[in-house]
């Protein structure tokens, strides 16, 4: 059924098959424009479900764009989240909101995050990202409206790659069994996934035979084909007492020659001149007004730039944002090819087997292999399966084998928590997990990929040993050091984003023993202009407060405590606590005597780092009855939301600025009681 006046029961409008496909063609075009603006994003998805898109929102879903959560409306999930863009130019082009918005896609602030939000976005039914639960999502759905015996449809999208989720497979069990015939499952069947083709990193064929198996209607057709399109949602409609699979043959990243069928458009997007290539590969180069729509972008990056950097604390008149001073110059790199780099140097040891789950470039495990094809055979790729990765990997272990286990950190230790708990921590085995893209500084991609809460997991965990190294460097020495020599259940955490190197290759790295940095004066290179000490090491200089800090949090940490004695004559200790699991109660202790102000700084909801170090001084009999202050740096109980990497340190009160504000803070109040 067309759009439709929920008031009235009129149609909004009917469009033919003709003007159905002109539209999906100029929505692939609005598409690459808006991915250009963002500079990030996914092309190759959003690419192959378009027509499915402007088949749905204009003329199969009963949907009235005034009144976006009318009670009776077919429902549209998409379960494959990263495909967000194609969802905001389906609502924008029904009316929901003007379609030309989209170009904010991705910016701070905007509605149009990297993983759609419902609470957002009106129009948006749920808020997805974490492959594999949109389709349990719409089984409890299509339940509610039999419940309330209403006659609405509910449509997943779903991806071949998300296929691979056990969780999937529990919902498809389900609706068969409760014989759900509202529900209807679109299957974006492109072939591709990060990793490259399905059927070669986790062959899920043969889908229709499974479906049937579970008692599901399965039909097939051309994705692209607008005629099949339409058939097929109209015929599903006319069987009873079973789900229903629309399997959609696609190409991902069709219509864009440069883009067809290549894994490595998956979650990345064009560059202004990759835009304008795909522009006249659509036939769109003179159709779409490119330069009106960038403007709209800029501009309202503008306004978000002004909102944001009106909340930052001013520590001074200078400027001393990384690489913005004539001297203290830093070198950035991402702490995850530290992570890499250890494994590619190690990993001729016959005992270490990796394990791939889809993300394998993205979080570097994948450099175990390459240009080293003997080691393909300790190569395992389960595709996007992250509680059976981890459950395997204790059934390695247990065999003798050192398994290292790697995703974002928020499907590293939440999706798969009870196999780490039981099948992992129980057994005590020797199971290496990497916690990649940790923080908000992971950037456009939003909440759903942020991990904010995975050390309040993995640190509950008995037997658990957690470390959160500060650079690249760094994580290469911890990767290599967890590896070998501790024994038991191991996670690292890293970021994604280029972070300040602020360690050398002759640094020491002592586990569980935190090293100490202390600013003395400003010096050409930032690294220089800091005396780094181990802490069993240190001499107290009876500095005037202490901040304690992991992971990129340190750097964030160091240009604080620059800026507090630049400006105010603040001696700072920074404690670099790359272990915090075990933890080093007696440098915690030490420097709360010594110091009297604890700051701790995580990039993590208040409570990962903070909680840990607030028990020690707590419970601490040394400390009873000394002036002790401890406050917190850290994300403030909310999720993570889409923006440039620095913008979201300081949209979340986690950048050096911040911590110096509160250092200030702390400092006047206690001079002010003496």
């Amino acid at each position: 059924m067309p759009l439709i006046d929920s008031k009235t029961g009129k149609i909004i409008k009917t469009y033919t098959v003709e003007e159905l496909k002109e539209i999906a063609n100029y929505l692939r075009g609005l598409n690459l424009v808006a991915l250009a603006a963002a500079g990030s994003g996914h092309s190759g998805g959003t690419l192959s479900i378009m027509d499915i898109v402007t088949a749905l929102y204009l003329h199969v879903a009963r949907l009235d764009p005034k009144e976006p959560f009318w009670e009776d409306r077919d429902r549209i999930i998409f379960s494959t989240g990263h495909k967000a863009p194609a969802l905001y130019l389906g609502l924008g082009i029904a009316g929901f909101f003007p379609v030309e918005d989209v170009v904010r896609l991705r910016k701070l602030y905007s509605p149009y995050q990297g993983h759609p939000h419902w609470l957002k976005l009106d129009g948006v039914e749920f808020s997805t990202g974490s492959l594999g639960q949109g389709l349990s999502i719409g089984v409890g759905v299509a339940y509610a409206g039999k419940l309330k015996n209403k006659d609405y449809y509910v449509y997943v999208i779903n991806g071949d790659g998300e296929f691979q989720e056990g969780n999937i497979w529990e919902a498809v069990m389900e609706a068969g069994h409760f014989k759900l015939d509202n529900l209807v499952s679109i299957l974006d069947k492109n072939r591709l996934q990060i990793d490259g083709w399905v059927e070669e990193v986790m062959n899920i064929d043969p889908v229709k035979d499974k479906f049937e198996a579970f008692h599901w209607y399965v039909i097939e057709i051309d994705g692209h084909n607008m005629e099949e399109i339409l058939w097929a949602f109209e015929e599903v409609k006319k069987i009873k007492g079973k789900p229903k699979l629309i399997i959609a043959h696609t190409i991902k990243g069709k219509g864009v020659s440069f883009m067809e069928n290549k894994a490595e458009w998956h979650g990345k997007a064009p560059t202004v001149e990759q835009m304008w290539q795909g522009l006249k590969d659509l036939g769109l180069d003179k159709k779409i007004d490119v330069e009106r729509l960038f403007k709209i972008a800029e501009e309202y990056q503008k306004e978000a730039t002004k909102k944001l950097m009106a909340k930052v604390p001013k520590i001074g008149k200078k400027d001393y944002f990384w690489n913005r001073q004539p001297n203290m110059k830093v070198e950035m790199k991402a702490t995850r090819f530290g992570f890499g780099e250890a494994l590619a140097e190690v990993g001729d040891d016959p005992r270490i087997v990796c394990i791939g789950a889809d993300i394998s470039d993205s979080i570097t495990i994948s450099h175990f292999y390459k240009d080293k094809p003997e080691r393909l055979k300790r190569w395992i790729e389960v595709g996007i399966a992250e509680q059976s990765a981890t459950a395997m990997a204790a059934g390695l272990a247990k065999e003798g084998f050192l398994p290292v286990f790697g995703t974002y950190s928020t499907f590293a230790c939440a999706r798969n928590l009870d196999q780490l708990r039981v099948s992992v921590c129980y057994g005590n085995f020797n199971v290496f997990v990497a916690g990649a893209h940790g923080g908000v500084s992971v950037g456009p991609d939003g909440a759903t990929h942020q991990g904010l809460e995975d050390l309040f997991a993995v640190c509950g965990l008995p037997n658990m040993h957690v470390c959160v190294p500060c650079d690249a460097i760094e994580t290469k020495k911890a990767t290599k050091y967890m590896l070998f020599n501790i024994v038991g259940p191991k996670y690292i955490r890293f970021a994604r984003e280029a972070t300040p190197i602020v360690t050398r290759e002759d640094t020491p790295f002592v586990w569980n023993v935190p090293n100490i940095y202390r600013y003395r004066k400003e010096s050409e290179k930032f690294i220089d202009a800091f005396d780094i000490y181990l802490a069993t090491e240190y001499k107290n200089e009876n500095e005037d407060l202490t901040i304690i800090a992991c992971g990129p949090m340190v750097p964030e940490a160091m240009r604080a405590a620059w800026m507090l004695k630049e400006e105010y004559g603040i001696e700072v200790r920074v404690i670099n606590l790359h272990t915090l699991k075990p933890i080093n109660r007696d440098v915690i202790v030490q420097a709360a005597l010594e110091t009297g102000i604890i700051i701790t700084a995580e990039e993590h909801q208040i409570g990962g780092l903070a909680n840990r170090v607030a028990a020690i001084v707590a419970s601490a009999r040394e400390l009873y009855g000394k002036n002790v202050i401890l406050d917190y740096i850290g994300v403030k109980d909310r999720f993570g939301e889409s923006g440039a990497p620095w913008e979201l340190m300081w949209e979340f009160e986690v950048s050096g600025e911040h911590i110096a504000a509160k250092a200030k803070e702390l400092f006047d109040f206690v001079k002010s009681k003496k």
